[in-house]
């Protein structure tokens, strides 16, 4: 009998004083993907946002039993050293991490790759168990008898983790594969919750929620009511049969620092263009989505073209929403990018990129200069209008000391009468000496050089306990 996979994904800050979700979920009608960042101040959330970009892409893969662990290994493998590569590029990056569930249905089987402690629960009939194994300091204690689980969730070293994906090569993950049967539930949650609440109130809402969606919510209200103070992320999938009547959404839902959160909860990405258009609009404008618009129903089995689309684009949309909601590692780098614009009639020195992403503005103003576009040439104020791209911080600041000299000597011929027009040509240096006693024509003021405007581009209009690592400076 052929299977589905019904699912829900929350996530929540927590009541902590963390500032930001270091936490990353994704769940599709194939892959469910959790990821917990560590680091703090070193980012976290890129590390678990660079995580479910990798592997999302997963979802679209037809693969067989044998086949299944081995993509996984190998998809972690380069989620690694994506993460070493980003540390080696980016300095403010160095010592991030991330714990990393991931589960991959390939036919009524489900393959798991796991490495950290956050954790994986199965419902199946009377027995509710934990399916991973912490990989954490209190863990090794209690396989050495030295504590016993009850002690291990009052220990002061609980937050100590042996093994997380932090870009080195031993990072390696544990594996298995199970049969899934129908009416199996599997809740995939960061230890924002396994942390603060019980595993026996745990089961008991995976037990008796209606829903995965229920289940989902209900967890991230116990864990809030529990104060927790980290990111609590859950996620809960449903064994369905996929020949069944009431077939489930195909549609992936991405949370947390990978994704975007709307009133507390998390909605499916938009797929139709209306959908994309009125979300980025909610956003722009800070309107909430409406909490009772239906997710949508797609059939299971053979998927449509829409569907495959947007499996084919979750890794782009996963970076979207990076750079939306906790992309530190794009954010950093266009930091460190400046052009000079126009802003509010002035000529502005800008920090960040020039293009928009929809309604997300990539710069902001740096410096406010004195120097009025208006007072400048008429081909220099449309240099200034598209943008001139700087090299580095210095060079805008040349740039814009130039355009100072150039308003002044509009201001010079303005005040004379002369219409300043288009910055001036270089004067032609004669080729023999005039005439003794000849009248020199007269020569234009001396002009400041004229910043070159280069190729530019139109901006486009905008309508807890901090997790250790032994071995790894955190």
């Amino acid at each position: 009998m052929a299977i589905a996979l019904r699912y829900a994904a929350r996530s929540d800050l927590g009541l902590g004083p963390k500032s930001r979700n270091e936490d990353s979920g994704y769940a599709g009608p194939n892959l469910l993907v959790l990821a917990d960042g560590m680091g703090g101040h070193a980012a976290g959330d890129v590390a678990s946002s660079m995580i479910v970009g990798e592997l999302a892409p997963l979802d679209e893969e037809d693969v067989t039993a044998d086949q299944a662990i081995p993509l996984l290994e190998e998809a972690l493998h380069a989620a690694n050293a994506k993460l070493t590569k980003a540390m080696h590029e980016n300095a403010e990056l160095a010592g991030m991490g991330s714990t990393t569930i991931v589960m991959l249905r390939t036919g009524n089987k489900l393959a798991m790759a796991h490495i950290g402690d956050s954790r994986a629960f199965m419902l199946r009939g009377d027995t509710f168990s934990q399916i991973t194994k912490d990989h954490s300091f209190v863990q090794q204690l209690i396989d050495e008898g030295r504590i016993s689980k009850e002690d291990a969730g009052h220990h002061p070293q609980r937050s100590v983790v042996t093994r997380v994906m932090t870009g080195q090569p031993d990072d390696e993950p544990d594996t298995s594969l199970r049969e899934a049967k129908i009416g199996d539930r599997f809740l995939l949650c960061s230890d924002g919750l396994s942390d603060f609440v019980g595993a026996d109130v745990i089961e008991e809402i995976v037990r008796e929620a209606r829903t995965p969606d229920e289940a989902a919510d209900r967890c991230i209200e116990i864990a809030l009511k529990a104060s927790t103070r980290d990111n609590v992320t859950v996620i809960v999938a449903e064994v369905v049969d996929a020949d069944g009547d009431d077939l489930p959404t195909t549609v992936p839902q991405v949370v947390g620092a990978a994704g975007k959160r709307m009133r507390g909860r998390t909605r499916a990405i938009p797929t139709s263009p209306a959908e994309k258009a009125a979300a980025l609009s909610r956003e722009a404008t800070g309107r909430a989505e409406p909490e009772d618009d239906p997710l949508e129903l797609a059939e299971d089995g053979k998927r449509s073209r829409r569907s495959k689309i947007v499996l084919r684009t979750i890794g782009v949309v996963v970076v979207a929403a990076i750079l939306g909601g906790g992309g530190y590692a794009a954010w950093a780098w266009s930091q460190k990018q400046f052009f000079v614009a126009a802003d509010s009639g002035h000529v502005a020195l800008f920090r960040g990129v020039s293009q928009d992403l929809g309604p997300i503005r990539l710069s902001h103003v740096e410096t406010m200069s004195d120097v009025l576009v208006s007072d400048l040439p008429t081909d220099v104020q449309a240099s200034v209008d598209n943008s001139i791209p700087a090299r580095d911080l210095a060079d805008a600041e040349v740039k814009i000391a130039a355009l100072r000299g150039e308003a002044m000597r509009c201001q010079h011929l303005a005040a004379t009468g002369t219409p300043c027009g288009t910055s001036p040509a270089p004067t032609p240096v004669p080729t023999t000496p005039p005439t003794t006693g000849s009248t020199s024509p007269t020569s234009p003021a001396p002009s400041s050089p004229t910043p070159s405007p280069g190729t530019s581009t139109p901006r486009a209009s905008a309508a807890g306990p901090e997790k250790l690592v032994t071995g790894v400076a955190a």
